[in-house]
């Protein structure tokens, strides 16, 4: 699925870092799980986890309840629903909602490129494929501080990030940091993707990235930056 600031593209890189030394029966817990782009790509014990109640909705209705989304929206249905989200089905407003420039919530209409790409079609495929590795993953719709994580989870976070376009709700970075520190002080292997991060956690990966004018802070045409990830190191 098309997200703002999706690890698609960066998960072959990243997770074999991650889950390397899993063990058997390990829970993995994604606190953002956003568009599944990661956890997706893992097996096992999953909690995939987001606060943002219709994208949860969505994968719900498409993992347990074999909902069949709608292969094309028009500009019309799209901004009937973007303006009347509370009469539509909250799992329909996320699907719609997605599928705007740089996949951050409703955004702007996608329109077709002359014939040359379908974007609804695309959006279609994209998430329908992803939904049979999706099966028997625990869905939760929570603030991350609010989870119950079980004992030595690994949890990997890609939290919105900080100096970049702000997501639907606020977010305290500090507040999350202090947050991974605790988890990892319980005994949890705690990975976390961003740009930057305090001093008391350190890089163990990183690879150069281009960020898009859709949501970078900046709003300029697309720009190198490193995409890292993180552990708390003390």
């Amino acid at each position: 699925m098309k997200y703002m600031g999706s690890k698609a593209r960066f998960a072959k890189h990243i997770l074999p870092i991650i889950l390397k030394d899993r063990q058997p029966r390990q829970s993995y817990i994604e606190p953002f799980a956003g568009g599944m782009n990661m956890i997706d790509k893992v097996d096992g014990i999953r909690i995939a986890n987001d606060q943002h109640e219709e994208l949860m909705a969505m994968w719900q209705a498409l993992i347990y309840e074999n909902w069949d989304p709608p292969k094309s929206v028009s500009e019309d249905e799209y901004k009937a629903i973007k303006y009347n989200q509370d009469d539509y089905p909250k799992h329909l407003v996320a699907y719609v909602g997605f599928n705007s420039f740089g996949g951050k919530w409703f955004a702007g209409y996608r329109r077709d490129k002359q014939g040359k790409r379908d974007y609804w079609a695309e959006h279609y495929r994209n998430i329908t494929k992803q939904v049979p590795n999706l099966e028997g993953v625990i869905l939760s719709c929570k603030s991350y501080t609010e989870l119950e994580i079980p004992e030595n989870s690994i949890v990997y976070c890609d939290p919105p990030y900080a100096s970049t376009t702000k997501y639907r709700d606020s977010f305290d970075h500090d507040k999350f940091w202090e947050w991974c520190r605790q988890q990892s002080k319980l005994g949890h292997q705690v990975f976390i993707s961003e740009y930057n991060a305090p001093e008391d956690f350190k890089c163990i990966w990183e690879k150069p990235a281009k960020t898009s004018f859709s949501w970078h802070v900046d709003n300029l045409p697309a720009k190198k930056s490193l995409e890292r990830l993180f552990v708390y190191a003390d």
